[in-house]
């Protein structure tokens, strides 16, 4: 049997990836590994991402990580802090000298007569191999290089600046200038009062609401418990608090979704002057929880839509004109810069292409193990976090877990790990993502899957994956371990051309 290149390769040097890795150090200690960053810098999305407000859309005292304080003052934090804070975890735990940046995975291969992954690396524009006996993948939910865009008519016509967020241009100055805001999520929402502060005017176009709650930007306990305890202390203590008071909003939205309905729009309609018109910009036809909520924090956008820096215009567009928007109902939105906020294109593994033991893997029909391996698909584990709660609180779970994993099997002599499914397993598969939010919906048909039972469906639920990863063994039964056994993949997990082309 070969030796490999490397004991373990972590793809992704972002949020995740720097967190997975101190776990890997400090728990596996012997462990050899390298960290493969697509990007010339640190960072993932908080790298990437340089529209002006950029910040956090939970508290960051669940997403930052079990290990580290967070210790800026700002619970909803700026895009820069969470930057820096990633930053000091690689350079406090010594990481950063693992990372091989510029090197962006383009396919993995799992031999089982070798017990290692070969993996196909770009660097430089040239094609090299890495040799490794696991793969930890990091590499998040979307396509980093490409942004979502509708397909409108005329985009041509336009004379203006357009802008997609994912892609904001470096020293942009929007001073001065009237801009349109298309969309209605995270990004928008966060863009528009950004925006507004310099500029003439800022439009927020959507085709339909979503719900947005106001909250502070500083966690005052957290703040006030820095005062009197220890910092990791005063962390735990803050930590849990924004844990399990998260856990009891979802159980009252859960137990009342029609009142919780109402609660939201109404404290929207509260922080808008009176006669605003609420009902048409605010008032979502989905219910709560269907879609991600929307935060915003010190109540920043009510603030300009108040002031009259900032219009919504809710409807329809019918297409891009020379000067700007022309909406169906006949509106027309005038700016000197368009920024399509309008989502990402969902991905796993990194767009990477699979096989193993020389079968094409269709990763659509990969089924998804306890929320951090795929069916057959051996020592590989991936990174992703909650949609209802902080991205970290998942992958601090996973992290810990995966070097169990690790220690069980160097103890065992074992080399090789998969959760096997067969091809009955595959059948009457459903999305993993409940949300019927634009960017899952499009990507739906080429994402893994839940099955119809344990192991195959795993819940966004941070209190079992507790009982699960934290506290669980490590061989329950559902696991398959052996020094080699060869995999013979059921044939709807099989790549084809026909799959391939649907998937697009």
């Amino acid at each position: 049997m070969a030796k490999p290149d490397l004991d373990v390769i972590i793809i992704g040097a972002g949020l995740s990836g720097i967190g997975v890795a101190r776990y890997l150090k400090k728990q596996c200690p012997a462990k050899r590994f390298e960290i493969l960053e697509s990007k010339p810098r640190i960072g993932g999305t908080w790298d990437l991402f340089r529209y002006p407000g950029i910040r956090s859309d939970s508290d960051m005292t669940t997403m930052g990580y079990a290990f580290k304080p967070w210790m800026d003052r700002k619970a909803i934090a700026d895009g820069d802090a969470i930057l820096n804070y990633i930053r000091e975890t690689a350079e406090e735990n010594d990481l950063t000298r693992h990372i091989r940046f510029s090197r962006r995975v383009r396919s993995i291969a799992w031999s089982s007569a070798q017990q290692m992954w070969t993996l196909e690396v770009e660097r430089d524009g040239a094609i090299v191999t890495q040799t490794c006996r696991f793969v930890f993948s990091a590499a998040g939910y979307y396509r980093h290089h490409e942004g979502y865009l509708p397909e409108w008519p005329g985009y041509e016509d336009y004379r203006g600046t357009l802008i997609h967020p994912q892609f904001w241009p470096e020293d942009f100055d929007h001073a001065g200038k009237t801009i349109a805001v298309i969309g209605s999520g995270a990004t928008a929402v966060t863009l528009t009062p950004s925006l507004a502060q310099t500029a003439a005017h800022v439009y927020q176009v959507q085709r339909s609401p979503t719900y947005i709650i106001n909250r502070p930007s500083e966690d005052r306990l957290a703040n006030s418990l820095r005062r009197y305890l220890p910092a990791k202390l005063a962390y735990a203590a803050a930590r849990w608090r924004t844990i399990i008071g998260g856990r009891r909003r979802r159980q009252r939205m859960a137990e009342n979704i029609t009142g919780t309905r109402k609660m939201l729009i109404g404290q929207v309609a509260k922080a808008l002057p009176e006669g605003y018109d609420w009902k048409t910009h605010f008032a979502p036809s989905y219910m709560p929880g269907q879609q991600r909520i929307c935060a915003v924090p010190d109540g920043d956008m009510f603030k300009v839509l108040a002031d009259g820096r900032a219009s919504m215009v809710t409807g329809v567009i019918k297409r891009f004109t020379e000067t700007g928007l022309e909406m169906e109902d006949g509106t027309r939105v005038d700016a000197d810069v368009i920024v399509t906020a309008t989502g990402l294109v969902m991905e796993s593994l990194g767009g990477m292409e699979v096989t193993v033991d020389g079968q094409p893997v269709d990763r659509a029909s990969l089924l998804i193990y306890k929320g951090f391996m795929y069916s057959n698909l051996p020592n590989l584990v991936y990174f992703t976090g909650y949609t209802n709660a902080s991205w970290t609180l998942k992958v601090d779970l996973v992290a810990a877990f995966a070097c169990r994993l690790l220690r069980f099997m160097d103890r065992k002599g074992f080399t090789q790990v998969y959760p096997p499914a067969s091809e009955s397993d595959l059948q009457n598969v459903s999305s993993a993502l409940k949300f019927i939010s634009g960017y899952v919906v499009r990507a739906a048909a080429r994402l893994p899957k839940h099955g119809k039972s344990f192991p195959w469906v795993h819940e966004q639920d941070y209190f079992w994956d507790r009982k699960v990863l934290k506290r669980g063994k490590v061989d329950d039964g559902s696991l398959r371990f052996s020094t080699g056994e060869p995999i013979s993949l059921p044939a709807g997990q099989i790549a084809t051309a026909e799959k391939t082309l649907a998937a697009e």
